[in-house]
C-alpha cells in the first residue's frame, strides 16, 4: 500500500548521466540506465536525499508525494565488484573482504594491521581523562528540555567516529555537549522530529557534526537540516568527515 512521503525526483532532461548520484546512494536506488539516472524502485529509496549535493546539474529534487514505502530489507546487495579501496600505492596494507549482504559501502570489511602497522595498538594520551560533561549521550535518550542541552555548543557524532578517531575527546568534546547516533539503523525521521524539537527549545549556539566517510554517515548532517528547517531556525554549522583509518579528510562550514 502506497503511502505519502519525501522521494527523490529526477529530472531527466537536465541529467548528464555522470552517476554520482548513484554512487553517493547507499540504498541503491538510483542507477544510470541509457545514459541517465533513474530511480530503480520506490521501495529503495528512504527519502533524505544524501544524494543531492552530489548532483553537478541539480537535476534531483527531493518531492512529497503517494508512493511506496521506504523498505530497508529489500535493497539489493552490492557485488564486491562494485567496492573499491580508494587507497594509494603507498598506503598501509590493507585486506579487504565483501561487503555484508545490506547493500552500503559502510559493511565492507577490513583489517588494516599489518607487521610493520601500528593499527591495534593503544594511543596515550598522559593526563587526558574524558571531557564528557553529561550523561546520556545516545540522540535517542535525550530530552530536549535537558538541562545540558540549553544555549550548547552541541557536537553530534555517528557511532562509530569515535572509535575510528584516536584524539576523539581531545579534539572535538571539550566544551561542547554531545549527542551520538546512527543513521542507518535507527529512525532518520524520528532524530528529524527530535532536533526540530531540541532546537525550538534549547537556543543552540553550533554544531559540530563528525561523520565516517561512508555514504550512510552523509545523512547525519542532513537529517540536522532538516530539523533547523522543521523549527525555523538557522544555527551555524561544521561537518567534518573523518576516514576508517582515523583521518580528517575534510571540515566544511556551514551557515
Amino acid at each position: 500500500m502506497k503511502v505519502r512521503r519525501k522521494i527523490i525526483e529526477i529530472d531527466e532532461e537536465l541529467c548528464n548521466g555522470c552517476g554520482q548520484c548513484a554512487e553517493a546512494c547507499a540504498e541503491k536506488a538510483i542507477q544510470v540506465v541509457n545514459g541517465k539516472a533513474k530511480l530503480i524502485s520506490e521501495t529503495y529509496c528512504d527519502g533524505l536525499a544524501a544524494c543531492l549535493g552530489e548532483c553537478p546539474v541539480n537535476a534531483l529534487r527531493i518531492v512529497e508525494r503517494e508512493a511506496d514505502p521506504f523498505d530497508a530489507d529489500v535493497i539489493p546487495h552490492r557485488s564486491a565488484g562494485d567496492e573499491t579501496a580508494e587507497h594509494g600505492a603507498g598506503g598501509p596494507h590493507i585486506e579487504a573482504g565483501p561487503a555484508l549482504p545490506c547493500g552500503c559501502p559502510s559493511t565492507r570489511m577490513e583489517m588494516f594491521s599489518s607487521p610493520c602497522d601500528p593499527a591495534n595498538k593503544p594511543n596515550v594520551y598522559e593526563n587526558s581523562g574524558s571531557a564528557l560533561s553529561h550523561w546520556p549521550v545516545q540522540i535517542r535518550l535525550v530530552p530536549p528540555s535537558a538541562p545540558f542541552l540549553h544555549n550548547a555548543h552541541l557536537l553530534v557524532a555517528t557511532d562509530c567516529t569515535p572509535v575510528a578517531y584516536p584524539r576523539f575527546h581531545l579534539d572535538f568534546i571539550e566544551g561542547k555537549t554531545v549527542l551520538v547516533g546512527c543513521p542507518k539503523f535507527d529512525d532518520a525521521e524520528d532524530y528529524v522530529d527530535r532536533f526540530a524539537k531540541i532546537f525550538k527549545v534549547a537556543d543552540i549556539r553550533s554544531i559540530t557534526t563528525v561523520v565516517m566517510e561512508v555514504p550512510c554517515c552523509s545523512k547525519m548532517p542532513l537529517i540536522l537540516q532538516q530539523g533547523m528547517r522543521k523549527a525555523g531556525v538557522q544555527i551555524p554549522t561544521e561537518v567534518v568527515v573523518v576516514s576508517t583509518r582515523g583521518k580528517i579528510l575534510r571540515r566544511e562550514k556551514r551557515v
